[in-house]
């Protein structure tokens, strides 16, 4: 089953028409049971048409389905932390509440790749401690394991993590 599912997210990828890609993985998420099949999916024709991917990502990180939040925020990750950047993201990411492992990691790691590729701007939600503190610590962890973080930066980061009963 789970081979199978891989190949099925392998395939979606590689569809090259957006609205019938989009379908395919509409289809496809209640059937996303972990975190290796959800995060080898990323359809290539999503670069080419963002702004109607962002409908989708706002309801698929809606979902109560954990993969199906998942998919919405690395699809965030992937597509709107370069030049699409704009703050609402990580705003919609913060707002996630989840006591989901692999949802809370997702978020550390979107949040994680957003230091590294918007610094000033994802400052403040580790500052202001706008994340639960198992995430807020996770997203430090994994920056300060990147290598697209700066040395400076990772020492500053270390200072805001927060202690957990």
């Amino acid at each position: 089953q789970r081979d199978e599912n891989q190949l099925h997210a392998f395939i979606i990828s590689n569809i090259k028409d957006y609205a019938e890609c989009l379908i395919a993985v509409e289809a496809f998420l209640p059937y996303v049971d972990n975190w290796a099949t959800c995060d080898q999916m990323s359809p290539k024709i999503f670069k080419k048409h963002k702004e109607e991917l962002l409908k989708a990502i706002r309801i698929w990180i809606a979902s109560d389905r954990t993969y199906t939040v998942r998919f919405g925020v690395k699809m965030l990750m992937e597509h709107f932390l370069d030049k699409e950047f704009d703050s609402i993201y990580p705003d919609m990411v913060a707002k996630i509440r989840s006591d989901e492992y692999y949802v809370m990691m997702m978020v550390a790691w979107y949040f994680a790749t957003a230091l590294a590729k918007q610094y000033d701007a994802i400052l403040p939600y580790f500052e202001k401690q706008h994340l639960d503190k198992r995430t807020h610590n996770k997203a430090i962890q994994k920056a300060l394991e990147s290598n697209r973080v700066s040395q400076e930066r990772k020492d500053y980061l270390r200072g805001l993590k927060v202690k957990q009963l």
